[in-house]
């Protein structure tokens, strides 16, 4: 890999850089390699080093005491989680990711695989044969069930669950292009200002909700092991620190397995011979019983599909972190305070990392992919804690999908992911076909 760092084209001009990240960002992130292994750019009120290369990728993950989390993107994330494990800076997430830990243990997950099977059913026994879905919103009501049945013991009600649900797209839709706003034209009120911090307000208050009722309910959810967890010092998380957590949890879990299995509704529908072998392996599995946790080592080619499908579309497709002292990164000297960019979107469509990088290619996952080549998860200290738990959800999911239901295209347009905090499909129509 080189070293160089020459500037993208339109470094430093606000509505140049500013206009091509939002109208086309994929596209420009997966060209930023060309000019070097980290590339300085300008995003509207906000400079970035764009890191390219997978091993300085890695680095930066790994090193969170000089690259910790922060930047536009974690600032914003934090509006909706406060100092949850996602958002909190290097001082606090030892002790908070020590406490958080054991609820997502194995011996936990056989639990949790039994409810997710059982929510993907309840939302899917209202579909008709020949019947047309939003295959997002669906994968929504569904992962959203999931995380209520799973994480907390209290019950939402429709009304409450319907609003937080819209509340929740609200922010992940107009987070990116806040990013990029100057901070004059981000405080101008607005419509859309309006429901963006309506939306934030209602989702901070969630977290507080369902803290104060859990306390009384007590029923062995993911929340209630949390309560109880202590650290070494007998010390357990204050009740604003179970708050965020409880809005961090919601928020990563609902949203980015949603996109992924709507993208990988998509993905199959565009390649139905792959489909065909994943309802083939459906049926041999599970034989018409409800998938557990025990089925996950024999849907070896429906884990294959959500790993090329988070190749492809990974939900968390950039990352910002912040750099707390003036440091080197690949003989490029970044100063203290600059804004450091990792996208696992770029990393994912390196031609000398995969071949034909943009093609659905599953079985590529056969094989020992190139070290630092697929990060979906993060690395480090700072890895996602609910990998097991949202590989094991996503899988049983598509393949409880899978087992009742093929999936058919609506329209020849093609579908396009949107820029928002989490890389979802715009507009993904499907019909229903009961196998």
């Amino acid at each position: 890999m080189t070293t160089t760092t020459t500037s993208a084209p339109g470094r430093f001009r606000l509505f140049g850089s500013t206009i091509r990240l939002v109208t086309d960002p994929l596209r420009a992130l997966s060209e930023l390699p060309a000019y070097g292994d980290i590339v300085p750019i300008g995003m509207g009120r906000w400079q970035a080093f764009v890191v390219c290369d997978p091993e300085l990728t890695k680095q930066v993950l790994v090193d969170d005491r000089i690259y910790d989390k922060g930047g536009v993107l974690a600032e914003r994330a934090r509006e909706i989680a406060g100092n949850g494990l996602v958002t909190c800076s290097h001082a606090d997430h030892r002790r908070q990711r020590r406490l958080v830990q054991p609820t997502f243990g194995r011996d936990l997950l056989p639990g949790y695989a039994a409810v997710m099977a059982e929510q993907v059913t309840a939302v899917t026994e209202t579909w008709q044969d020949g019947g047309i879905v939003d295959a997002l919103a669906a994968m929504y009501a569904i992962t959203t069930r999931i995380s209520c049945a799973t994480m907390f013991a209290t019950e939402i009600p429709a009304d409450r669950l319907a609003q937080v649900t819209s509340d929740l797209d609200t922010f992940m839709s107009g987070v990116y292009r806040r990013v990029l706003l100057p901070p004059l034209l981000d405080r101008i009120p607005t419509p859309g200002k309006r429901r963006y911090d309506q939306a934030v307000t209602r989702l901070r208050g969630l977290g507080e909700e369902i803290v104060a009722d859990d306390r009384v309910a007590d029923r062995g959810a993911i929340l209630s092991v949390l309560m109880a967890a202590r650290d070494e010092h007998g010390a357990g998380l204050s009740e604003a620190e179970l708050a965020d957590q409880v809005v961090t949890f919601f928020a990563a879990s609902v949203d980015t397995t949603a996109v992924a299995l709507a993208w990988a509704l998509h993905l199959l529908t565009d390649h139905p011979d792959v489909a065909d072998r994943v309802h083939q392996e459906a049926d041999a599995v599970l034989s018409g019983h409800t998938a557990t946790l025990a089925d996950l080592p024999a849907l070896e080619l429906t884990g294959r599909v959500v790993m090329e499908t988070l190749r492809l579309y990974p939900p968390l497709w950039f990352l910002t972190r912040v750099t707390t002292a003036a440091t080197e990164l690949g003989g490029h000297r970044i100063p203290a305070g600059a804004t450091v960019v990792c996208s696992p979107y770029l990393i994912h469509h390196r031609g000398d990392l995969h071949s034909e990088p943009g093609r659905f290619d599953p079985d590529r996952h056969d094989e020992r992919l190139a070290r630092g080549a697929l990060v979906p998860f993060g690395v480090g200290a700072r890895k996602c804690i609910g990998e097991s738990f949202a590989m094991a959800e996503t899988t049983l999911a598509l393949a409880t999908l899978a087992a009742r239901w093929r999936f058919e295209a609506v329209s020849d347009r093609r579908t396009v992911a949107a820029p928002r905090f989490v890389l979802a499909p715009r507009t993904l129509r499907l019909r229903t076909v009961a196998r």
